[in-house]
């Protein structure tokens, strides 16, 4: 359960920190438009976001069990912060991640870090679609820029914002669409370019140069923290402990089911081999961090991580890089970051949740066996119609039903490259 660091650390040279310094300014780059973008999705200020990119952004690095895997927050917990927010509060959710904090440790100190292989596969593609729909339909009011306040609950969202289809603003349209483009076209021409924050920035500067009538993070939000906030503990009382009890397993089983698959994807990509009981480790004390900070849960992001290492980090030093670099950039230019369009970031999340759902891969689970299409329909159905908690459950439950009556657990994930 030792951190990777201290193994990479031995022989570490300038050339490797030059690299390791490039690879995590880039991922930051990209880290800050989509830390700040979840937070808002998520129900929460946005500031919450730039916080646990950056607290546990860095302990994941400086405590896992992988060389290159990059943390913070992510959008497959979009639905259940949203859910947790709604319902206890912003105390409440730093309660959840406090406690599913703990939970990870004492997963990771119970070595079960290699349990993530016994999870079918269609159970987390079935959620992870669902999450993705739901984070779509939850963007589509600031996209098109619409007048309505719009239920938390798909059906009925959806019925909300078709009756208030008479308010689309057609530059909040504009705006979104045209950094959809940009983002898609800069990650083609140049894929090791970090595109997003150009894309995002440039949109949104020509909202603000065109005075054109979009909402900005400031605008809606107030004004963006320029510093850490002092750690404290959330009101902790038996009864608040077990109102969350059940939201902080879920999140405590995502962090660890995506931060693990995060990972295997990273070996992958270097020709590595993390250590996973270190790696669950690492997810525990980031989310207790985060917490501490007033942050969100936090987990391995994917697609930072292979940024990363597209960029050429080589050592979790890129990952702390990334993290200080997203400090350095929340004291310097919060002001120039609140001015970030609504729909820009929209935009932007749109393209996150379609990558979430990697549609490439769609073919493939339609000609999978007929009990596996079925539980993948199931979670997905599950998940964006009913709760994301019952979603893990009866499809976890059904999935190792299934699996048991025909005795063939997989041995090797096919790991998502979300």
């Amino acid at each position: 359960m030792k951190p990777k660091i201290l193994t990479t650390l031995r022989g570490y040279r300038r050339a490797d920190f030059t690299a390791d310094a490039v690879a995590g300014v880039t991922v930051a780059m990209v880290a800050i438009p989509l830390s700040l973008a979840i937070a808002i999705a998520s129900g929460v200020p946005p500031g919450a976001g730039l916080v646990t990119a950056i607290v546990a952004g860095f302990l994941i690095s400086a405590l896992g069990g992988s060389r290159v895997q990059i943390g913070g927050p992510t959008g497959a917990f979009i639905v259940v912060v949203a859910g947790v927010a709604a319902a206890h509060g912003q105390d409440g959710l730093v309660l959840a991640t406090l406690l599913a904090g703990m939970i990870l440790v004492a997963a990771g100190l119970m070595r079960a870090g290699g349990l993530v292989e016994y999870v079918p596969e269609p159970v987390i593609n079935g959620f992870t679609i669902g999450i993705a729909i739901i984070i779509a339909a939850s963007q589509l009011q600031d996209l098109f820029g619409m007048q309505v306040e719009a239920p938390a609950e798909f059906i009925p969202k959806i019925a909300a914002l078709w009756q208030a289809r008479a308010t689309i603003n057609p530059a909040s349209l504009g705006i979104g669409v045209l950094t959809m483009v940009l983002i898609v076209g800069l990650r083609r021409a140049w894929p090791r370019f970090p595109g997003l924050v150009v894309a995002v920035g440039a949109t949104s500067a020509l909202a603000l140069g065109l005075d054109l009538p979009v909402d900005t993070i400031q605008s809606r939000f107030g004004a963006l923290p320029d510093r850490l906030p002092m750690p404290a503990l959330p009101d902790i009382s038996y009864e608040k402990i077990r109102e969350v009890l059940p939201s902080a397993f879920v999140i405590a089983f995502l962090a660890g089911v995506e931060s693990l698959l995060s990972a295997l994807v990273a070996d992958r990509m270097i020709g590595g081999q993390h250590r996973p009981n270190a790696e669950v480790l690492a997810q525990g004390w980031a989310n207790i961090g985060s917490a501490l900070f007033g942050g969100l849960p936090a987990t391995g992001a994917i697609a930072r991580t292979a940024t990363n290492v597209r960029a050429g980090g080589r050592t979790p030093v890129a990952g702390i890089v990334h993290a200080l670099t997203v400090l350095a950039v929340m004291m310097a230019a919060a002001p120039l970051a609140g001015q970030l369009a609504m729909p820009a970031l929209a935009g932007l999340l749109m393209l996150t949740a379609w990558n979430m759902s990697e549609p490439h891969k769609w073919r493939g689970y339609m000609s999978a066996r007929l009990s596996d299409r079925v539980l993948l329909v199931m979670t997905l159905l599950l998940t964006v119609l009913a709760d994301l908690t019952i979603a893990i459950g009866v499809g976890v439950f059904a999935g190792l039903a299934l699996r048991l009556a025909r005795r063939d657990v997989p041995s090797d994930w096919d790991a998502p490259e979300r």
